[in-house]
């Protein structure tokens, strides 16, 4: 039985700072898409972050795997976590809003209960997982509003893109788990960047064109921010978080990620969201704190104060 971690002022401060900057994350690419397309904005983040952490792991002096399989563990792990999901995001971006790309990013937690589920004989679907996998996908189709996807229009398949890569992100899970298990977690970033890059910029290449150096000082800085911070700084403070604060802490990242994006979406470039969006995003969140154990460990112990059905006369 696992003991329940508790998190220290040091470590709740990372725990926002890692929100801030993945929150942060969905403004620079969209900063940087003005100028560059989705392909090559994609290739930028894997190839930089790729780099700077073949500098840490360098500099850790970490052995560096010779089995073929690992290597093609990286490949199907830079796939699923990185090429897929970051090039649906960034191209559905170019037709969403920034805050709204981040709230149906937060479907990435509902999506890896249902994936861990189908693979894993631990992770069979509880009544708790039940209860927070169907608020989850209510919240998500509260924030699209189903009614939007009847004409099918440009901004329906970006909603339905960006989703998509969360479904990627939550496969993401479930290989990883499966083929890098023991792993330092520098190195299988690391090794994880490198197969992503050496799909996405080949790949943007033929798409898209050579990339360009002349850009403008704020699509550098976009990129710069959303590859070296966002990418591989950010890979290294989640793995000092999750050592420190668990998996069930970690849930709170998600759902600060949303609310940070939205403000600098609202600030940067003036964007609105339906009220649809922000209710769909409570329902979300709401769900998410169901899939938490700790929450309904505690409506367990005080049933009285929040069942329904007890209230009745």
């Amino acid at each position: 039985m696992t003991q329940q971690m508790t998190l220290s002022p040091r470590t709740w401060s990372a725990l926002l700072l890692l929100a801030l900057i993945w929150g942060a994350s969905f403004l620079s690419i969209r900063i940087a898409l003005d100028e560059i397309g989705p392909l090559t904005a994609v290739a930028h983040r894997t190839l930089w972050a790729m780099l700077v952490l073949w500098g840490v792991v360098w500099a850790m002096r970490l052995p560096i795997p010779r089995d073929p399989r690992i290597w093609g563990a990286f490949f199907g792990m830079g796939l699923f976590n990185n090429a897929i999901p970051f090039g649906l995001m960034a191209w559905g971006q170019l037709h969403v809003e920034t805050g709204l790309t981040s709230i149906l990013n937060a479907a990435t937690a509902v999506f890896g209960v249902i994936a861990a589920a189908v693979f894993f004989t631990d992770e069979r679907l509880s009544l708790r997982k039940l209860i927070g996998v169907g608020l989850g996908f209510f919240g998500v189709a509260t924030a699209i509003g189903l009614e939007n996807l009847r004409e099918f229009d440009l901004r329906a398949l970006a909603q339905l893109a960006i989703l998509a890569g969360t479904v990627s992100y939550a496969l993401a899970g479930v290989w990883g788990r499966k083929t890098l298990a023991g792993l330092p977690a520098q190195m299988a970033a690391a090794g994880m960047l490198t197969g992503s890059t050496a799909i996405t910029l080949p790949l943007a290449l033929i798409v898209e064109g050579p990339m360009r150096f002349d850009l403008a000082p704020g699509t550098v800085l976009a990129i710069a921010y959303y590859s070296v911070i966002a990418t591989a700084g950010a890979y290294l403070l989640y793995y000092y978080v999750l050592a420190r604060a668990g998996s069930g802490n970690l849930l709170l990242v998600t759902l600060l990620i949303a609310p940070v994006a939205i403000l600098l979406g609202a600030l940067v470039r003036d964007e609105a969201l339906n009220p649809n969006a922000y209710l769909g995003f409570a329902i979300l969140a709401l769900g998410l704190l169901v899939l938490d154990r700790r929450l309904w460990r505690r409506t367990r112990k005080h049933p009285a104060a929040i069942d329904p059905i007890r209230k009745r006369p």
